[in-house]
């Protein structure tokens, strides 16, 4: 038990968090939590100022839905254009909308207010682990794929488009490469959850769905007629044996 809470401290010792909210006593209370567990923690109020900063010197930012002048959706849209950087969401409103919403247009978790403090570093630290040490990983002993407009890379975990490299966030390269490097075969929602989340919590078929949503956005051609993630309707997905 020692050996693992040292192993998890030492994890998240030193990475740098950005508090995008304007509720400054919660701002207050995370940032204190957070800093006792060795995190380096910088709050900005508004999506504005959060913008200002190099966004991907942080490892994960922590990003309110209900801001003023500008909403966390139009804030978490701007963070995407420039950085894969994972992003924690908070919102007041318990909405399976809101939640989809927010997964969709990048978000890698989502936490509903109020929430406990335990909870929040839970999910901070699950997202430190899968992200800054699960996807720094490389595949020495795996070769690129390579299907008609479509390369992906596991070495440099780059994915190239009609010769266009596409920016993916790191959980949606694991999701593409382990259906693609599975081509042809048939997994439930479920199985792509153990295989690609490593049942880091609970499991969710929205999740699911508002990922590959998203992957489809950036690497098929007509997301809405796609040639490479396909749906096996009352199953699941695979990706196309013909390609």
């Amino acid at each position: 038990m020692v050996c693992t809470k040292l192993k998890r401290w030492v994890e998240i010792m030193n990475k740098k968090i950005l508090i995008i909210d304007d509720d400054k006593e919660l701002c207050r209370l995370l940032k204190k939590c957070m800093e006792n567990e060795g995190l380096s923690v910088q709050i900005a109020y508004t999506g504005p100022e959060g913008l200002k900063l190099e966004v991907n010197n942080y490892h994960i930012i922590v990003l309110d839905i209900m801001l003023p002048e500008m909403n966390g959706f139009d804030v978490l849209t701007e963070i995407r254009k420039r950085s894969s950087v994972p992003v924690l969401m908070l919102t007041a409103k318990d909405s399976e909308v809101d939640k989809v919403s927010g997964l969709r247009l990048g978000a890698d978790d989502y936490l509903t207010k109020p929430f406990s403090i335990n909870e929040f570093m839970a999910r901070v630290q699950s997202l430190i682990r899968r992200y800054t040490i699960l996807n720094n990983r490389s595949y020495p002993e795996e070769k690129c794929l390579y299907f008609k407009g479509l390369t992906i890379n596991p070495k440099s975990r780059t994915v190239m488009v009609d010769k266009n490299i596409v920016g993916l966030t790191g959980k949606e390269f694991d999701l593409l490469y382990f259906l693609a490097s599975h081509k042809g075969q048939v997994f439930t929602k479920k199985q792509i959850y153990n295989q690609v989340w490593s049942n880091d919590y609970s499991f969710d078929d929205s999740n699911i769905m508002a990922y590959i949503s998203k992957l489809r956005k950036k690497v098929e051609r007509n997301a809405d007629m796609p040639i490479y993630i396909q749906t096996v309707w009352g199953v699941g997905y695979r990706f196309n044996q013909e390609v």
